[in-house]
C-alpha cells in the first residue's frame, strides 16, 4: 500500500495498521508523482489526514493523476476532502467542528462498511467537511452535523472517510481497512517478520560481496539488531564499534559487549572516551549546546576508530540503525507536518567515502524488535526503553558533572531495578531518571543533608508523538524512592513527573 502523507500525526499508524495486518506499507510525500507511486506497483492508495484546510491557497494537494491509475484509492480525513475537492465536488467549514468520538450511521453496508453494524463509534478531528460528493460519488455514512462522513465510487474504487480508522477509539476501524485492503484491493499477506529478515540478510550478502563493513554500536535495540543481521550475512568481515562516552547507563558496555560477543562478535572494538566528554562538557549549561558537543564528539572520536580499521582492512561500507520513521522524516517525506524539536544525530564526513548501509530502513521499531527476538536476543535487551543519543548528558539539567553521572547513573539503576521486580517496566513506554541543578536540606539520621533532587519520568505513548504521565502503583512509588535515597549518596529528594506531552517534552533537555 501507499500512503501519501499530508502532514498527519497518524501516517505512521496508518502504515503501522496496515503492515499488521499482512501487507507493506510505503510513505510518500503526499506530492509524489504519479510515476513514482505507479513503480511501485500498489495494491491501492490511501490519502493520509493533515492539518491543513483545502480551502486554503496553497494547501498541498496530490498528483491528480492517481485518481486514473485504475487502483482504489481511500481518502481519511483531509484525504478525504481532497479527494472530493479535485473530483469536483465541495468542501465548505462546517457548522460546528467534530473532535473525539463520535456516532456514525451507515447508510451503505458494503464496501468498506462490509460486515458491520449500522451504528458504530468512530473518532473524528476536523473543522471542514464534504458538503457535497463528486459526481458519480454517493454518500454512505452520516453523524448528527456530518451528512458526507463517508462516499464511495464503488465503479472506480474510489473511497473517503472523513474520521481516522487508525485510531483505537474507532471501534470498527481494523475491519474497515481489512475490508479496503482484501476485499477492495485484493492485497496479498505477504510482510511477514520472519521472511523479512532472510530477506534483509540476503540482501546483505549481496549487496556487501566480499568487503568488510564497519558498524556503531550505541546500545539501543536498531544498532544491536542492525549489527546482528550484518554479522548473520558477512560473519567476521563486520567491525563493531562501541564508543563508550561516560554518558551511557549502568553497566552498559559490559552487558551489551557481553551480548555480541555471545553472538559470536571478534571484531568488537570498545572505545574508552569517557574523559574527553566528560571534560568538553565542563562548564556548559545551554542544552543544545551540549547536544553540539556530544554529536561532534562522537563524530571524532568514531572518525578516528574507523581511520584505524581502514589500515588493517578493506571497509567499504558504515553501517547504520536506521528505521523507517528516521528516513521518512529525514527524507521530508511530509512538509505539512509542524516541527517542534531539531534531530541531535550526526552525520560522518562523505570524505571517508563510505558507502551507507542500512539494513532496518524499512521497518518500525516494533518490527525490529520482532526481528531481534527471532535472532535469539535477549529479551531485556531488544525491549529496553527508548534511550536518547546524548545519553544521561540531557538527563541532568545544567553543567554534567563526573559526581553527577554518577548520582544520576545510580539512581537510575535503582529506578529500573524497582519496576522490573515488580513487573512494572514492560507496562511502560519509557521510563528514567533526571537529575536536577539544585540541592535542597534533608535530614538523615541526627544531621541534616545538602544534597540533590532526582525527578522520575515514566511515561504511556505510542510512537513518542505525545504521551501521558504514567500512572504509578503509590506503594512503588515510596519503595523506589526510600530505595534510592538509602542506597545513592547524594540524593535527598525524590519527585515524581506528572506532566503530560505537549505541553512538557518527555525528556528534560
Amino acid at each position: 500500500m501507499v500512503i501519501l502523507n499530508f502532514g498527519s500525526q497518524f501516517a505512521h499508524l496508518l502504515a503501522r495498521r496496515v503492515r499488521d495486518l499482512g501487507v507493506k506499507a510505503e510513505i510518500l510525500r503526499f506530492d509524489a508523482s504519479v510515476a513514482e507511486v505507479a513503480k511501485l506497483k500498489p495494491a491501492g492508495i490511501i490519502l493520509s489526514g493533515g492539518p491543513a484546510s483545502v480551502l486554503e491557497k496553497g494547501s498541498p494537494r496530490p498528483d491528480s493523476a492517481i485518481f486514473d491509475l485504475g487502483i482504489p484509492i481511500l481518502g481519511v480525513c483531509y484525504g478525504h476532502q481532497v479527494m472530493a475537492q479535485i473530483l469536483g465536488g465541495r468542501v465548505a467549514k462546517g457548522k460546528t467542528r467534530e473532535f473525539g468520538k463520535e456516532t456514525l450511521r451507515v447508510k451503505a453496508r458494503s464496501g468498506l462498511f462490509k460486515g458491520l453494524t449500522a451504528s458504530q463509534t468512530v473518532w473524528f478531528s476536523h473543522g471542514d467537511q464534504v458538503a457535497k460528493p463528486p459526481p458519480g460519488f454517493s454518500p454512505t455514512a452520516s453523524t448528527h452535523s456530518c451528512r458526507n462522513a463517508a462516499f464511495a465510487n464503488a465503479k472506480r474504487r474510489l473511497f473517503g472517510i472523513q474520521f481516522h480508522p487508525e485510531v483505537t477509539h474507532t471501534r470498527h476501524g481494523i475491519k474497515m481497512l481489512k475490508n479496503f485492503l482484501f476485499s477492495i484491493c485484493k492485497a496479498k499477506r505477504d510482510w511477514k517478520i520472519a521472511d523479512v529478515a532472510k530477506e534483509i540478510v540476503a540482501e546483505i550478502k549481496k549487496e556487501v560481496g566480499k568487503a568488510h563493513v564497519v558498524v556503531g554500536i550505541s546500545g539501543g535495540v536498531d544498532s544491536l539488531v542492525a549489527a546482528t543481521l550484518i554479522y548473520r550475512a558477512i560473519g567476521n568481515r563486520l567491525h563493531a564499534v562501541f564508543v563508550d562516552t561516560g554518558l551511557l547507563r549502568k553497566d552498559e558496555v559490559t552487558q551489551v559487549a557481553a551480548s555480541l560477543r555471545k553472538n559470536g562478535f571478534r571484531n568488537l572494538h570498545v572505545i574508552d572516551a569517557r574523559r574527553r566528554f566528560v571534560g568538553r562538557l565542563a562548564g556548559v549549561t545551554d542544552p543544545e549546546q551540549k547536544r553540539k558537543i556530544i554529536g561532534h564528539t562522537f563524530v571524532e572520536v568514531f572518525e578516528r576508530a574507523l581511520k584505524n580499521e581502514l589500515k588493517r582492512h578493506p571497509v567499504k561500507y558504515l553501517a547504520q540503525g536506521t528505521i523507517y520513521p528516521d528516513r521518512v522524516e529525514s527524507a521530508a517525506t511530509s512538509k505539512t507536518a509542524a516541527k517542534i524539536k531539531s534531530h541531535h544525530n550526526l552525520t560522518l564526513p562523505e570524505k571517508l567515502g563510505f558507502k551507507i548501509l542500512e539494513p532496518l530502513k524499512d521497518l518500525y521499531k516494533d518490527e525490529v524488535r520482532r526481528v531481534g527476538a527471532a535472532l535469539g536476543l535477549p529479551h531485556d535487551l531488544l525491549w529496553r526503553h527508548p534511550f536518547p543519543g546524548p545519553g544521561l548528558g540531557i538527563r541532568i539539567v545544567g553543567e554534567v558533572t563526573s559526581e553527577r553521572l554518577k548520582i544520576l547513573r545510580e539512581a537510575d539503576a535503582v529506578y529500573l531495578d524497582e519496576l522490573r521486580k515488580a513487573g512494572e517496566y514492560e507496562k511502560i513506554w519509557q521510563a528514567f531518571a533526571a537529575l536536577l541543578p539544585v540541592k535542597t536540606v534533608g535530614v538523615m539520621g541526627d544531621g541534616r543533608t545538602y544534597e540533590y533532587v532526582i525527578a522520575l519520568r515514566a511515561v504511556d505513548s505510542v510512537d513518542g508523538m505525545s504521551a501521558d504521565w504514567h500512572r504509578m502503583p503509590q506503594e512503588l512509588l515510596q519503595r523506589i524512592s526510600s530505595t534510592i535515597i538509602g542506597q545513592v549518596r547524594g540524593v535527598n529528594r525524590v519527585l515524581y513527573d506528572i506532566t503530560q506531552k505537549p505541553p512538557a517534552t518527555i525528556e528534560y533537555e
